[in-house]
């Protein structure tokens, strides 16, 4: 197809944000693997936010009004959490993805947990924490020892990719948790620890002739050096992945089900993916959702993909008409 004829496809990825680096290399899969009928361009978003091409600096606005659609694939704050989804909004440009107010919703993992709580869906019990209402961590850390169920789990409010995740068990751990999690943001979720089988599934929008369609569940098995799934574990390449995974029937018909409920009731858009644990006597627990699943080799959602059939330039070009034809 001559370069004239081509769908001109802006690839953003970097970007300021703590998944800096997985963003790179997402990005850097959608452009290796975008069908011939689209011409990529490879849209760098330094760390202070200024866009390049080309090596060289470009204003928004200069870039958008030359483009037909733009593929996100920035991860984390910035590009997941409604800004960029607002400047593209501003200059009416499509862009694949879920739209402003519910990228913004979905990141604040409390409010999400809330909004599905309300339509039934279970989660594990969380607090919120702020830093400026705490001066003294081990004064914290000792209230939460004695009336937060333990091992919980302390995380970041809104980031995705695990960053800044720990698990705790005693008062030293959670001072350490704190400090941690502290650290990277001054908002944190802490939640009850529910031990089970990690699992994550994946959602599309109109595929294979369902409004939303369910991938099959992935199974994920953290190394030894990690007790659950945290940023090691999602990217060292380490993992044991079972896509799909070993679950029973009714676990993957479950784990579906409510994946798509998610994808509905926060109002996501083109496709995303949710984590769960499944425990042997408590059923299924949703623990967060992510509206850009990374695209990296080591990714769970091309795993997905490949284990019904699929593959990444059938779903990048799925997912761009999608945009097309908003």
């Amino acid at each position: 197809m001559p370069y004239h004829e081509k769908v001109r496809v802006a690839v953003l990825r970097g970007g300021p944000s703590s998944e800096y680096d997985v963003s790179l290399k997402s990005g850097g899969a959608v452009l290796a693997h975008l069908p011939e009928k689209y011409h990529g361009l490879d849209i760098f978003i330094d760390k202070q936010g200024l866009w390049h091409q080309h090596g060289a600096p470009i204003y928004p606005h200069k870039l958008l009004q030359s483009v037909d659609v733009v593929f996100n694939a920035l991860h984390g704050e910035y590009g997941e959490d409604g800004t960029l989804q607002h400047l593209l909004d501003s200059f009416k440009v499509p862009y694949s993805g879920s739209g402003r107010f519910a990228s913004a919703l979905s990141m604040n993992k409390a409010f999400a947990k809330e909004r599905l709580a309300k339509e039934g869906i279970k989660t594990p019990y969380f607090r919120i924490l702020r830093q400026e209402e705490h001066l003294s961590l081990s004064k914290l850390a000792s209230e939460l020892y004695r009336t937060f169920p333990q091992p919980s789990v302390i995380k970041p409010l809104a980031k995705g990719s695990s960053v800044g995740i720990s698990l705790a068990g005693t008062q030293d751990e959670l001072v350490s948790a704190l400090e941690h999690g502290f650290s990277i943001a001054d908002v944190l979720l802490i939640e009850e620890f529910i031990a089970g089988k990690e699992a994550t599934c994946g959602v599309i929008d109109n595929f294979r002739g369902e409004k939303h369609y369910a991938l099959l569940p992935v199974e994920v098995i953290p190394p030894k050096e990690s007790k659950f799934f945290d940023y090691y574990a999602k990217y060292s390449g380490e993992s044991r992945i079972h896509a799909p995974g070993n679950f029973t029937r009714a676990e993957k018909e479950g784990i579906e089900k409510v994946a798509k409920k998610v994808h509905n009731v926060l109002d996501l858009r083109h496709y995303s993916s949710s984590d769960f644990i499944v425990h042997p006597k408590r059923g299924i627990y949703f623990l967060e959702v992510d509206t850009l699943p990374s695209l990296t080799n080591e990714s769970l959602f091309p795993k997905a993909l490949a284990s019904v059939g699929s593959s990444l330039p059938h779903f990048l070009e799925h997912v761009i008409t999608l945009a097309l034809k908003r």
